[in-house]
């Protein structure tokens, strides 16, 4: 259950915000699934 709340505020921390999914891209933070974005970042065509 720590482990959970560890998780939690560590994504407070990240995004300011209690919100899934929480990506990070080489420190750029995306919140919620933004395909166009994680491809942009990733460099996928």
């Amino acid at each position: 259950m720590a482990e959970d709340l560890e998780a939690l505020n560590e994504v407070v921390r990240l995004s300011g915000r209690q919100a899934v999914p929480v990506i990070t891209v080489g420190g750029e933070v995306i919140v919620g699934f933004d395909r166009g974005r994680l491809q942009e970042l990733l460099k996928l065509p």
